[in-house]
């Protein structure tokens, strides 16, 4: 799959493009069915809520079930992946999905990933590439991503490791710098039904709501960055940003319902 060049353009300039429909209802029924078993098991990688206690990320999920291990080599994903970065060789850097559940799911601050990757894993440049797929319909009301358009083309902002907040320590963006940000270039939320994409750079500052609605909201995301951009350092365990830096491989396009192959082996 190749994007056109009026996407790659508006991605440039916006930092993020949505791709509506992108996977069939067929394909995103294979994925969703892998959750409960993955949300049932007790493992680190299981992140929690404070307050409900349910599963907020689930973490490394390619090494543990078989559908997505073949979802972060779907060539609808990694082929555009290699023609935005101009290089073939990337390496899964970390896989998750991110639930905000029906009335309970909690916000994620304002931030970009490239503070967390840089300080946290020592990857010197912010090139990794988010790639989302919506496993349930994304609206208005349910919790979904929200983007400064452009902010991934300033000087990166300071960030502080907040540790407090919410769930999941990370690396956040203070009030002025968003409100000097938006004042530049807007805010945009990132909406679709199931099966929609959506590709992000590391430097764009982003955050998204807490879910006040009835409707789950389940996305999965991919990050990958070139193996020439790999961690300098290992500070954070393996299924935060992932050890194994070799070269994805992409599948054949119908990997996620061709249930009559052999399971592929796990990445990683």
């Amino acid at each position: 799959m190749q994007l056109t060049a009026s996407q790659i353009d508006r991605f440039r300039k916006d930092g993020f493009l949505v791709l509506p429909n992108l996977f069939s209802a067929e394909e995103i029924a294979v994925l969703r069915a892998a959750l409960p078993v993955v949300y049932a098991e007790d493992t680190p990688a299981n992140i929690r809520e404070k307050r409900s206690g349910k599963v907020r990320t689930s973490m490394g999920l390619h090494l543990r079930h078989d559908a997505f291990a073949r979802l972060v080599r779907h060539p609808r994903l990694i082929e555009p992946a290699i023609q935005i970065l101009g290089d073939d060789r990337l390496y899964v850097q970390q896989v998750k999905v991110n639930t905000k559940p029906a009335f309970d799911g909690e916000i994620w601050q304002w931030h970009y990933d490239f503070a967390t990757h840089h300080n946290g894993d020592g990857v010197p440049a912010p090139l990794a590439l988010n790639l989302h797929v919506f496993l349930d319909d994304v609206t208005e009301f349910n919790g979904p991503l929200w983007f400064i358009k452009g902010s991934h083309r300033d000087d990166p902002v300071a960030a502080v490791f907040d540790a407090e907040t919410t769930s999941y320590a990370f690396w956040v963006v203070d009030n002025d710098s968003v409100t000097r940000l938006v004042e530049k270039g807007g805010i945009a939320s990132a909406t679709g039904p199931a099966g929609t994409a959506l590709i992000f750079v590391d430097g764009i500052v982003h955050c998204s709501p807490s879910n006040m609605s009835p409707w789950n909201r389940q996305i999965f995301s991919l990050i990958v960055n070139p193996v020439s951009n790999a961690p300098t350092r290992r500070r954070r365990p393996d299924y935060q940003h992932h050890h194994d830096l070799a070269p994805i491989v992409p599948l054949a396009d119908d990997c996620l319902v061709a249930h009559a192959k052999s399971p592929v082996e796990a990445v990683g």
